[in-house]
């Protein structure tokens, strides 16, 4: 029978019964202290790292994760705090097999042809044909297995593991279906905004990927956001910044090719005391959230990049707060 809350006298503890008043956990913290816990020490930041190509280089057919779980401070493989980016070496005819805890995957195809076949929560799945420039977004539940073609294939590839893992959760149902970017139509599409008469006062000559599933975000997935850019010979793309954390692969470039990132820009929109990254070939590296960065080629040739960003949940959360720089005079 059910008994109504204001009737009678508060329950007795009858002997022998524990209680236990949930508050051993509960911690108090003092506003400017926890308000900034970068700032104060309590989390890390997200540093400015370099992966270099010599990571992929030699025989083997193998994942390598870009791994800074010990400057992030989290017990689990992890690029930033929500993404993990890995190069993929796969020797002829040889393959691998990979089953990620998360709700996106994405790779581009740096160097070879292969195959994707793969499977979607115990259903039929299919098999994605790939070679060098596709890119290849996999939703949740992909178990892929991963061939190459008669040459060594080199894949780059960026999942959300590490924030399924922060929120201690599993990937559920599939948000969009399996794509394939088709290198050619990706090229052309960006040799159509490099040849607009506006292309050369653009902050950016880029391309973005999009998936009919996300029309309202305009990202390769919902959690990821990918470009596919050119900086031009003797160019230099002005400062700018935003609060999500850049997965950078530089796809080719010559040398005199580099990045700078700072926390500051003076008057003239020009970084205060930046950190120089240069550039190599089908190597990598990490641009921190909130800081501001300028790209910059005197190398005499094009260069090409992929950012690959977690700015698909920020651009869903409103908080990507995208920012230029003041041009110089």
């Amino acid at each position: 029978m059910a008994i109504d809350a204001h009737d009678g006298p508060a329950p007795v503890l009858v002997v022998g019964e524990a209680t236990e008043d949930w508050s051993g956990d509960a911690r108090y913290h003092e506003y400017s202290v926890a308000a900034d816990p970068v700032g104060s020490g309590a989390i890390s930041p997200v540093p400015v790292e370099r992966f270099s190509p010599a990571l992929h280089q030699g025989a083997g057919t193998r994942l390598v994760p870009l791994d800074l779980s010990g400057p992030l401070g989290v017990p689990y493989p992890a690029t930033s705090p929500a993404l993990l980016a890995a190069f993929m070496v796969l020797e002829p005819e040889e393959s691998l097999t990979t089953t990620p805890d998360a709700t996106s995957e994405l790779y581009h195809v740096l160097e070879g042809t292969g195959r994707t076949a793969f499977e979607a929560g115990g259903a039929s799945g299919g098999t994605i044909a790939w070679g060098a420039g596709d890119f290849v977004a996999l939703p949740a539940g992909c178990t892929s297995r991963h061939t190459a073609g008669p040459g060594r294939a080199l894949l780059y590839r960026v999942t959300d593991a590490p924030l399924l893992a922060y929120l201690g959760a599993a990937p559920g149902r599939a948000r969009f279906a399996p794509t394939r970017f088709d290198a050619a139509t990706s090229r052309a599409r960006l040799a159509e905004v490099e040849a607009h008469p506006d292309a050369a006062s653009r902050n950016r000559v880029s391309i973005l990927l999009g998936n009919a599933a996300h029309p309202r975000t305009m990202t390769v997935t919902h959690t990821l956001w990918a470009m596919l850019g050119v900086l031009p010979a003797d160019r230099v793309q002005r400062p700018h910044r935003h609060q999500s954390v850049a997965l950078d692969l530089i796809t080719d470039c010559a040398p005199g090719c580099y990045t700078l990132v700072g926390r500051e820009v003076d008057e003239r929109g020009d970084i205060v005391d930046p950190v120089r990254v240069d550039w190599e070939g089908t190597g990598a590296f990490v641009t921190p959230p909130g800081l501001w960065h300028s790209h910059h080629n005197g190398s005499g040739r094009s260069a090409h990049l992929v950012p690959i960003q977690d700015a698909g949940l920020h651009t869903y959360l409103r908080s990507l707060d995208i920012r230029f720089a003041p041009s110089g005079t």
